[in-house]
């Protein structure tokens, strides 16, 4: 592994789950509004705005944490949602972060990010091991062993069709 693509790791494996963080309302209420958890929004603010990117101003983070073009638009739409919601809290609390009117925008634009940086993830995986090593999910039956089709028990008769899957489209800290 080339030093590049070890600090791309190494600054991913903590920008990925932010990210995912932020598009989980459910997590964002069960971990960041519990005094007892390690995780709370001062750390997402952290790690997006001062540790392993610049949600203001990402292309310099392209090659560094960030994969793609589509990842750097996508944090700096996220960056601008998360300074929006700032904007409107007055005691900096998360509670209130999560209150804003423009937290469903962090939410959204989060979802997105997350899905485009959890496919560039894959798709590095993918061209690491070779295609081969990887399962097509959409070759994958019900009720098989992996990507040959055969049913647990040997009955190789299973038919793998499956659905069609669509292509993936794409705070102020104190």
């Amino acid at each position: 592994m080339s030093d590049a693509a070890r600090v791309l790791a190494n600054h991913r494996v903590h920008v990925v789950p932010v990210v995912l963080a932020l598009a989980n309302p459910p997590w964002q209420r069960d971990v960041w509004l519990d005094p007892s958890a390690f995780e709370d929004l001062d750390h997402v603010f952290h790690t997006l705005f001062d540790d392993f990117c610049d949600a203001d101003e990402p292309e310099r983070y392209l090659g560094v944490s960030l994969r793609s073009d589509e990842e750097v638009v996508l944090m700096r739409e996220l960056g601008a949602a998360l300074n929006a919601a700032a904007a409107e809290v007055p005691h900096n609390t998360d509670a209130e972060y999560l209150r804003t009117s423009a937290w469903p925008e962090v939410v959204t634009i989060a979802g997105r990010l997350a899905q485009v940086m959890v496919a560039n993830d894959l798709g590095e995986l993918a061209a690491l091991l070779g295609d081969s090593a990887v399962p097509d999910p959409c070759q994958i039956g019900r009720g098989t062993t992996g990507n040959s089709g055969e049913r647990a028990g040997g009955d190789s008769d299973f038919d793998t069709a499956s659905p069609q899957v669509g292509s993936v489209t794409s705070r102020k800290h104190p």
